[in-house]
């Protein structure tokens, strides 16, 4: 089965409350992007976002440039479904995040969901390229830490460590922060994940 293929069967057969990453509020990713101190009319998009509830957050605070990017359709549906006519407000793209084409550049790239299953250097560098090329702000990225899942969803995901992760965007983007949370999943099992900040180095293209 490909990616694809495997995600829009997840979506299509469990509820958020039968996925391991669901979060009521997504408190890290909110108190990280908060500290930044971004405009309200700042271009943020979340990779992998699926049916996230943080694009409901964001538009709550009232962020007005907001994109949502998952490689699963019918997670998007779920997500739009929910917010209703908030929805109409949302850019949503369905793409892989390897083969994205994007056509904005971005104040804030955040990615709790994506990046971790860039498992090959192809993967990764093809992912870093497209951030580099979109990312005129900062990115945030979560992922699992070394103590955390070594799968998820019955797929092999890549850990790291704050200098592993600042090693692998080292070539465009300078790490600001990193925090590690110890996420509580809907079965109130325990997984570990690292989330750091970084600002795009100046000058590139």
């Amino acid at each position: 089965m490909d990616q694809k293929a495997h995600w829009e069967n997840i979506y299509t057969g469990k509820q958020p409350n039968e996925v391991s990453w669901t979060q009521e509020v997504p408190e890290i990713s909110l108190a990280l992007i908060r500290e930044m101190n971004l405009p309200k009319s700042a271009r943020i998009i979340d990779i992998g976002g699926g049916d996230s509830k943080l694009v409901d957050f964001l538009l709550r605070e009232g962020y007005e440039d907001i994109t949502v990017l998952d490689i699963s359709e019918k997670a998007l549906e779920r997500a739009q479904k929910r917010l209703g006519v908030l929805a109409e407000k949302v850019t949503w793209i369905v793409s892989d995040i390897t083969t994205f084409n994007p056509t904005n550049t971005y104040d804030l790239w955040h990615d709790r969901a994506a990046f971790h299953f860039m498992t090959t250097s192809e993967q990764i560098e093809k992912y870093l390229r497209i951030a580099k090329q979109a990312v005129k702000g900062y990115m945030t990225i979560g992922t699992f830490s070394y103590d955390g899942p070594t799968k998820c969803s019955g797929l092999t995901i890549k850990q790291y460590d704050e200098t592993a992760l600042a090693a692998q965007l080292s070539n465009g983007f300078t790490k600001i922060k990193c925090i590690t949370e110890e996420h509580i999943t809907p079965f109130n099992t325990r997984q570990h994940f690292l989330f750091c900040t970084f600002k795009a180095t100046s000058g590139q293209p």
